[in-house]
């Protein structure tokens, strides 16, 4: 117990025989029970995890049939969590990429009630890890993120694909976890649900640790993020939809309706256009106007959308 409240720790892994020990070794005392989720691991993660049982009493070991996603993970362990009754549920991953001696720092602001869902965040100037972090991840990572603004509707958050976080009892019971996205990408849909029910969500400024030679993320760059876009615009589609227009009116679900209709019309009539420039047929004047016409009110109705956005979501 940690200040009156009874925290969970969350340990989604697959194949992490070799870093799920360090990861376990570490949690400290303060944590009342760890939930390690083995996502159907095919190597020897299972047994390494009993070994760790019989020196810690508080791991408690869930097996999925099969591998069902990170997210699914996640889920199976808020659910247990949950169902024993712990107040506040960390997660961290079987990677030994999150520093447990932070935890305190995580807890702080859900405890004290200024955020129900508290993140990690690699990418404040004093951490340091930026410098640390892979620069395909780092590009990656920085696409993800302005997707994930939008999407979401937390525009302050930074790190949004960083795992490392603790939820309360509130909103683990708020969210419908079943619907919720089950791989890699997690993080971001679970920012978006979050902000559909109104919750409140604030980075926490933490180190990343990455050893050397070892393979410790699964995610590949850009094709992670081509991945996860089609699942981040349609999460938006239903925050809007649902916070703007079912269970409360606000104009800026039109201003981004109006938007995002010129902005890629206008877009793919300039594409028209230079084509036509090209063969030789030309382009008029009113031809060039309307293309601009388009663009800019495009782009000026989904900036005023987001600066509406961005109020609500304060």
């Amino acid at each position: 117990m940690y200040i009156e409240h009874k925290i969970s720790l969350v340990v989604p892994a697959h194949n992490e025989e070799k870093l799920i020990r360090p990861t376990l070794e570490h949690v400290p005392d303060l944590i009342d029970r760890i939930y390690v989720i083995d996502d159907g691991s095919t190597d020897n993660m299972v047994q390494v995890v009993k070994e760790c049982m019989k020196k810690d009493k508080r791991i408690k070991l869930i097996q999925h049939g099969k591998n069902m996603g990170c997210g699914q993970a996640v889920i199976t362990g808020y659910k247990a969590s949950l169902a024993d009754g712990y107040d506040i549920a960390v997660v961290v991953g079987g990677d030994y990429q999150m520093p447990l001696d932070q935890v305190t720092d995580l807890l702080a602001p859900v405890i004290d009630g200024q955020a129900d869902y508290a993140k990690g965040c690699r990418f404040f100037e004093d951490s340091g890890s930026v410098r640390d972090m892979p620069k395909l991840r780092l590009v990656a990572n920085m696409i993800i993120s302005a997707l994930t603004k939008m999407a979401s509707g937390y525009y302050k958050i930074v790190d949004v694909v960083d795992g490392y976080t603790a939820i309360n009892r509130k909103a683990i019971e708020f969210v419908n976890w079943d619907k919720a996205w089950k791989g890699y990408g997690y993080p971001m849909d679970f920012l978006i649900r979050l902000n559909t029910k109104g919750l409140k969500v604030m980075d926490v400024p933490r180190r990343a640790i990455y050893l050397p030679g070892e393979r410790q993320s699964q995610i590949k760059g850009m094709r992670y993020a081509l991945k996860v876009s089609p699942m981040l615009l349609k999460g938006f589609l239903r925050r809007i939809l649902y916070k703007y227009i079912v269970w409360d009116f606000h104009p800026l679900a039109f201003f981004y309706l109006v938007g995002l209709i010129l902005a890629p019309t206008g877009f793919i009539y300039g594409l028209v256009l230079v084509w036509r420039q090209l063969v030789g047929i030309g382009v008029t004047g009113p031809q060039a106007i309307m293309c601009a016409l388009l663009l800019t009110m495009g782009m000026q109705f989904t900036l005023f959308a987001m600066l509406f956005d961005m109020q609500e979501s304060k």
